[in-house]
């Protein structure tokens, strides 16, 4: 199997590949656009600032590239929210793959320290709607870190509770993404990325 993890100004790609080794997946790191339309699955992982990674996309033409994409495709974090309308991290036009919106975190009033930004460390996820999920996974304990999310919406495939209910998944089409990261989410993020992978 061809998989493609899409390299650009985003960091934690190595844990990103360690983690498909372990699943005996020899992942090829690239931005070439023509082994990325090759792939038989792709991968745009990103941990960084939305806006300042939106400009390298563009620059790079990439931000024309993964729209355009067919086979399936899997955002992770960073590679989530870029995936969608609007970030107000710099209030950033996104890809528009997804049609939610990406906002800042705002602890709530009196509970700032029960409800610190980011949210970060390991929380459970629900309602569970794509190829992505099998029952097994429901209300697992995944990993975040993140001070933006997703809001819900029409293409939400999970949600997360923290200071307020947000999209852990997405989906539309060929398209899926999640802002928790499954490389670093132990066995339950190892099985999810093989669901990804037989997809």
């Amino acid at each position: 199997m061809n998989i493609v993890i899409i390299k650009y100004n985003a960091g934690n790609i190595e844990s990103l590949s360690n983690a498909l080794l372990r699943l005996g997946i020899q992942a090829e790191i690239t931005g070439d656009h023509e082994k990325i339309k090759a792939a038989n699955k792709v991968i745009f992982p990103g941990v960084g600032e939305a806006s300042t990674t939106m400009a390298y996309l563009k620059k790079e033409g990439l931000d024309q590239l993964i729209p355009s994409l067919t086979q399936p495709v899997l955002g992770i974090c960073l590679g989530l929210q870029l995936m969608c309308s609007h970030s107000e991290e710099g209030n950033t036009q996104c890809l528009g793959i997804f049609e939610e919106q990406v906002k800042r975190f705002v602890p709530q009033p009196g509970m700032e320290f029960s409800t610190k930004v980011p949210h970060m460390g390991w929380n459970t996820i629900s309602n569970l709607k794509s190829k992505l999920f099998d029952p097994s996974l429901d209300n697992q304990y995944f990993y975040f870190v993140h001070s933006y999310y997703a809001t819900v919406g029409e293409h939400t495939a999970a949600v997360c509770d923290y200071i307020n209910s947000f999209s852990a998944a997405l989906q539309k089409d060929n398209f899926y993404a999640t802002q928790f990261h499954p490389e670093k989410s132990g066995s339950v993020g190892s099985k999810l990325l093989e669901n990804f992978l037989k997809i």
